[in-house]
């Protein structure tokens, strides 16, 4: 999540199951209107400070986190409190109802959390991976990271993945190094948003010879 500080005008970011804890990456994307940080492992509401100053969000998904709580009314009145201009919160639309009791029932955080020791990425707790794995299935973490990642790919006009090419590099495992190669991929789609022809271009060109080395390593182990 830290390669957000170098994309202050990417518009929709899906980081779902990945163990990401903060969120001080995000307060320099102004231009931010959709972020999916459903199951991960946000401990704290105080994290909501860095998306404050975020003029264009519109949709968050922050379900299934620890900060949510045991109190679903609190949780969902304390984010629309702090973030207003929410469209849709949880894949649930937000109302004018909704804006006017947040003022009442709502807290008002005014500060960041405390620092963690634990950084963003693999979660040390084998603890924690034992919980996910139980309380969603396979099935269900592939299907909702295929949705997020054929979303980004729409915002960059490119071809939605098939399901049967899309197993692959799902986060379906809790290994460590597939989660990072899951976050990798959606940098990487994330970022070819911000370049020109030239640069796409290029991108082509280094794909090309990496493959074409690929390929021959293949060939030579054969």
């Amino acid at each position: 999540i830290s390669i957000c500080r170098d994309l202050p005008n990417i518009e929709v970011i899906t980081f779902s199951v990945n163990g990401i804890s903060d969120l001080e990456p995000l307060n320099q994307c102004q231009n931010l209107s959709e972020l999916y940080l459903r199951k991960n492992n946000i401990t704290s509401l105080n994290e909501l400070f860095y998306l404050k100053n975020l003029p264009r969000l519109r949709v968050l998904w922050l379900s299934e986190n620890p900060c949510c709580g045991s109190d679903p009314h609190h949780y969902r009145m304390t984010v629309l409190r702090n973030l207003p201009s929410l469209q849709k919160l949880d894949n649930q639309a937000v109302t004018e109802e909704e804006l006017s009791q947040a003022l009442v029932d709502g807290e008002e955080i005014t500060a960041p959390p405390a620092r963690r020791s634990v950084e963003n990425g693999c979660p040390e707790s084998t603890e924690s991976s034992a919980a996910e794995s139980t309380t969603e299935t396979e099935s269900e973490l592939l299907n909702f990271s295929l949705e997020e990642t054929n979303k980004i790919r729409e915002e960059l006009g490119m071809k939605p993945v098939p399901r049967d090419k899309f197993s692959s590099f799902s986060p379906r495992e809790t290994d460590c190094n597939r989660k990072k190669r899951n976050n990798v991929l959606n940098a990487i789609l994330l970022l070819m948003k911000e370049l020109d022809t030239e640069g796409l271009e290029i991108v082509q060109q280094t794909v090309g010879r990496r493959l074409q080395a690929f390929r021959k390593k293949e060939l030579q182990e054969e």
